[in-house]
């Protein structure tokens, strides 16, 4: 097996950290098609995570891969460390739609020009509207754009949602990461259903096999109650922590040992924390903050929940059911695809607080039911999901598109 390529950090003179390429006495070892993956940041997020591990997959026996972002931050470029990705930088002071974000688009089309990229890949909103000009500009043979979500930015809504769809038809392929996105695009945005693909999103399932062996040093004082989990960003509701705040008091009326579980954060927190006050459960409920051990904590609980009012195909499901946790999601976007109600998870109608806290009593009254769910849908995520039919599929979209151009190698 060929050695990962080292790659160097230094120092630009804006004091930005860029990755550069190994010495040149790897190229024999090197892929032969030249991607360029686009992403925002390399915050923990699920687009992020399904680029990075993308990025990192991908096989060397085929691949030169670069990492662009448009703020290299965040704790995702640890993933990267060793591997075999260089990652640049490029950021629209002040935005995409900016002077410096119109001065980045022309700097990146020159980058993918002059390094002859055979591939284009954007990965989220912003990377759509900086990179799919660029890679247009500079004569990419191949060129994906992403949508991933439909539900929460001003660009989907409204006049610019028009220009968005305009610079999305420029890329070869839209690749969404849900069935009901898809069809969606087509049925609002006129989209050609021949632009469109689905390509599920991928988890890393043996990093979420079970092993509760920590519960008594992560949760001391939970240890005679069951822990239900939600992890999520609390940026904004859109996750659906008020309405599981909401449920709470009835599930708490007849198991009042239950702990609520919240991983991650936001600036939303504080309203959340207060809303919780209010219902005087504080003791019924934990908020984590950020955590890089969502494994560990997800092997920890009973049962996982995420009421999204709004979703694409959401990692922490994924994650949820790859751990072999019962799992309660909101009928929003691709959740769907993951749930068949009462097999493989519980659905409920989103932003429906009474319908949630009865799917949780329904769990929490049948331990039977509980376990059987959580067993077919860990079952049906191993057969799915990994990241290798995900990694196999993008490559059949590349190979279908540089043979299309007329320039496949």
């Amino acid at each position: 097996m060929a050695p990962d390529r080292v790659t160097a950090s230094n120092q630009t003179s804006t004091g930005v950290s860029v990755h550069r390429a190994a010495p040149q006495r790897h190229r024999a070892e090197r892929a032969t098609r030249k991607v360029f993956y686009l992403v925002d940041s390399l915050n923990i997020g699920g687009t992020e995570t399904q680029a990075v591990e993308l990025a990192r997959r991908i096989p060397l026996a085929g691949y030169d891969v670069t990492l662009g972002c448009l703020r290299v931050q965040g704790p995702l470029l640890g993933r990267l460390q060793g591997a075999a990705v260089v990652v640049r930088e490029f950021h629209p002071t002040g935005g995409v739609d900016t002077a410096a974000g119109l001065y980045q688009l022309l700097r990146l089309s020159w980058f993918l020009r002059r390094q002859k990229f055979d591939i284009v890949h954007t990965h989220d909103l912003w990377s759509n509207l900086l990179g799919i000009p660029a890679a247009w500009l500079a004569g990419v043979p191949a060129i994906v754009s992403s949508r991933r979500d439909l539900a929460h930015f001003e660009w989907y809504r409204g006049k610019r949602r028009v220009w968005l769809r305009r610079i999305q038809n420029l890329s070869g392929a839209v690749l969404a990461n849900a069935t009901p996105i898809r069809d969606a695009l087509i049925a609002e945005d006129g989209f050609a259903p021949e632009k469109l693909r689905v390509i599920h999103n991928g988890v890393e399932i043996e990093k979420f096999q079970r092993n509760g062996s920590a519960r008594e040093h992560l949760f001391p004082r939970a240890s005679d109650g069951k822990l239900i989990v939600l992890v999520g960003n609390m940026q904004t509701d859109v996750k659906g922590h008020p309405w599981l705040i909401e449920s709470a008091p009835a599930v708490v009326r007849e198991f009042p040992s239950t702990r609520f579980v919240l991983a991650g954060d936001g600036k939303q927190r504080a309203k959340f924390e207060r809303q919780v006050a209010e219902l005087g459960l504080q003791q019924n409920f934990l908020f984590l903050g950020p955590r890089a051990d969502i494994p560990e904590i997800l092997a920890c609980c009973d049962i996982a929940v995420l009421p999204s009012r709004a979703e694409g195909l959401p990692n922490a499901a994924l994650e949820y059911m790859a751990a072999g946790l019962p799992t309660v999601l909101s009928r929003v976007g691709g959740n769907a695809e993951l749930v068949e109600n009462g097999v493989t998870g519980l659905l409920v109608p989103a932003e429906n607080s009474p319908a949630l806290s009865a799917a949780l009593l329904k769990l929490l009254h049948d331990p039977g039911l509980a376990r059987q769910i959580a067993q077919n849908g860990h079952q049906f995520i191993v057969r799915n999901f990994s990241f290798e039919r995900l990694v196999r599929e993008v490559d059949d979209l590349y190979t279908e598109l540089l043979q299309r151009s007329g320039r496949s190698r």
